[in-house]
């Protein structure tokens, strides 16, 4: 902020005071959204997808700003820009996960579906996600567009076919998919490994490489048996994918995980995949001799935006064939990227149809919770069907959330820092200067806005404010979420300095000079407080409208421009005025903490037998790729703790990653042979 105040210019401040000026004469005027939405030529056309989640997980914090949350963030912020913006979402219901959840629940496939894709539904209601439709995978758009894009890919020869060695259980009488088996893992001997991946090291796993391995249904010990299957021919599409790719690239917002994860993908040279399983749940396979197979899942899923689409509306094509005219922005983890990138791209450019591939591929990296992981089964963290019973509204939620998106590395929801960031930011900062803005108003002005004249400190106070606001355009253009979100709270920073300087509850009390002075400061604080109210509609909806309502703003000024202009003018009438937030009191979340399981979580391996070193199972002594893995995880976890010291975060985040930092040394330690050092005890700092 204080950056921002040195850097202005004289002309900044005169052509900020000259914005104010213009009032709402010549502002746009928002445009009236009618279903379906569909391109317009000439037109800015923003076509958004957020990953389609599992239809049986229920999703956790961290599912829900890795993609649903920072996908509505963007997609809200694009119609406050009066961007045609169509956001597209919907379970993702096929495939083996599905077949082994109904297994559990004993239901049908379609009834676990049906039971999910509603939980899902409910949820992202509660957290206010402005889908313009939310759809699901399992319908006859599905099947029909997948056959078309792999028939068109057959005909292009870009399938192969060949043998596959798996697990068949004779007693089931089916081949077993990766989650249908359990064993002993190959590389670390844990007793649960599945099929595709250890939870315990978490090395991948090919299933017939697993010791002891059990179908899951009936016990029984499997078979190595021969299974024909079609494979995308991934090196045959590589020259093509490369040009997309240098081209999406240079003139696409990519994150850079999702540009690093890509490079890699293509650096390691790329092999044929298998696109088809021995299953019943999903899209049915269109060519004889694999009619008893159906596609897997990640040939399948992403063709869900465009079926999911097509439910939506009869003219999808105009959206999904017409790369000229729309820019197609896809959210996610980090852990979906290679689908988006290279899989999904490849199938597309390969079926030579004019699809619209992603410009924009947006990841994020992951949120964990407390000191530990999200984990279902054992009661640890917040899942979205849980956040509503804690009394905290969704908004509270969806700020903390994004507050700590995790952008450019790894980050941890703490019970803590929520409570400290909703009565500081959200409290303290935010909701006293609007709330102040417009009590000033009620108070002193019979609630209609005074009279402002501007002297030289209002009007650098004006190029401040715009300053803030182009930063917060240039952010969110590029999708930077977590640093647009920044500009809000530092334009109220602004705010409460500003009335805090010029005290306006003494001045109303003085000398005609005086009152017409707090009259100015009144009026300009309460129309920063309605541009922060339309800033704020991206992240916080519900709080948004709350105070637009309170201070009565024009529908007018809900279109973002990057002008501050005065939008509450002289003889303004507001409504009534109320606080926005409230208090987190410490007991409260200490109740929340203990109810979600935070701080007590660590990896659970089975428990080893007593002659048994698990710090040694973890790290073999003398394993240099081991050691390698390690120092740079010791590097990048210490240069964390350095920059959460730098920014004088709380004490209990600190000393959380600090004790990771020094369990990851003492396991180097370990790995390398050495004998873990004492952590040093505390005294005076070394100079």
């Amino acid at each position: 902020a204080e950056d921002t105040a040195q850097t202005l210019s004289e002309e900044d401040i005169a052509a900020a005071a000259e914005s104010w000026s213009k009032g709402l004469a010549d502002a746009p005027r928002p445009k009236q959204r009618h279903h379906p939405i569909l391109p317009i030529v000439g037109e800015k056309n923003i076509l958004i997808t957020s990953a389609l989640p599992y239809v049986n997980n229920v999703p956790h914090l961290g599912n829900i700003i890795g993609s649903v949350l920072s996908a509505d963030v963007f997609a809200r912020y694009c119609r406050l820009r009066n961007w045609n913006t169509l956001y597209i979402c919907g379970t993702d219901e096929y495939g083996t996960a599905t077949e082994t959840k109904a297994m559990e629940e004993g239901l049908t496939p379609q009834q676990i579906c049906d039971k999910y894709n509603a939980v899902h539904t409910a949820i992202y209601k509660w957290f206010d996600i402005s889908f313009d439709y939310f759809g699901r995978t399992t319908t006859a758009h599905q099947t029909t567009i997948a056959q078309d894009i792999f028939n068109r890919l057959l005909q292009r020869d870009f399938l192969l076919k060949d043998t596959v060695e798996q697990l068949r259980c004779e007693t089931c009488q089916r081949f077993l998919a990766d989650r249908f088996v359990e064993g002993i893992c190959p590389f670390c001997n844990y007793e649960e490994a599945r099929g595709d991946q250890c939870d315990k090291c978490g090395k991948l796993i090919n299933a017939v490489e697993l010791k002891r391995p059990q179908c899951k249904v009936c016990k029984q010990s499997p078979v190595v048996k021969s299974s024909q299957h079609l494979f995308l021919d991934l090196p045959k599409l590589e020259e093509r994918l490369e040009k997309w790719l240098q081209q999406s690239l240079a003139t696409g917002d990519w994150t850079s995980n999702a540009r690093f994860i890509t490079r890699s993908w293509i650096r390691d040279g790329l092999k044929p995949r298998c696109i088809t399983r021995d299953l019943k749940w999903g899209t049915p396979v269109p060519l004889e001799g694999f009619t008893d197979k159906v596609f897997y899942v990640w040939f399948d899923a992403p063709i869900g935006y465009i079926s999911i689409t097509a439910n939506y509306t009869d003219h999808w094509e105009k959206w999904w064939k017409n790369p000229q005219q729309v820019q197609l922005y896809n959210f996610m983890a980090k852990d979906n990227v290679p689908f988006h990138s290279v899989i999904f791209p490849s199938c597309l450019l390969g079926a030579e149809d004019n699809y619209t591939i992603v410009n924009h591929l947006v990841a994020t990296e992951y949120l964990n919770y407390e000191d530990g992981k999200f984990s279902k089964s054992r009661g640890v963290g917040v899942f979205g069907d849980m956040a509503k019973d804690t009394g905290i509204p969704a908004d509270i939620w969806r700020f903390y959330l994004l507050y700590l998106r995790p952008e450019g590395q790894d980050s941890a929801f703490s019970w803590s820092d929520l409570m400290l960031k909703n009565n500081s930011e959200l409290l303290n900062n935010l909701g006293n200067f609007v709330n102040r803005a417009g009590m000033f108003v009620q108070k002193f002005f019979n609630g209609h806005v005074p009279k402002m004249e501007l002297l030289a400190e209002d009007k650098r106070l004006l190029a401040q404010v715009t300053a803030e606001l182009r930063q917060y355009n240039q952010l969110l253009e590029k999708v930077r979420i977590r640093d647009a979100l920044r500009c809000i709270l530092n334009i109220s920073r602004h705010g409460n300095q500003y009335i805090q300087v010029n005290e306006p509850w003494k001045c109303i009390k003085g000398t005609p000079q005086e009152q017409a002075r707090a009259g100015t400061v009144t009026g300009l604080a309460v129309n920063m407080a309605a541009l922060l109210a339309v800033m704020l509609q991206p992240y916080m909806p519900s709080i948004s409208t709350v105070i637009q309502e309170q201070l009565l703003v024009p529908q007018e000024a809900s279109v973002l421009t990057s002008d501050f202009r005065c939008v509450l003018p002289e003889g303004h009438r507001i409504g009534t005025v109320s606080p926005l937030f409230q208090k987190l009191e410490n007991d409260q979340i200490e109740s929340l903490r203990k109810r979600f399981g935070g701080g007590q979580v660590k990896a659970e391996p089975k428990t080893p037998s007593p002659a048994a070193d698990p710090s040694k199972e973890t790290a073999k002594v003398g394993d240099p790729e081991r050691i390698k893995q390690l120092m740079q995880e010791v590097e990048k976890q210490g240069n964390h703790v350095r920059e959460l010291k730098g920014k004088k975060a709380e004490k209990s985040v600190i000393d959380t990653e600090v004790q990771k930092l020094l369990a990851l040394k003492k396991e180097l330690a370990l790995a390398e042979g050495k004998t873990p050092e004492a952590p040093a005890q505390k005294g005076k700092k070394k100079k």
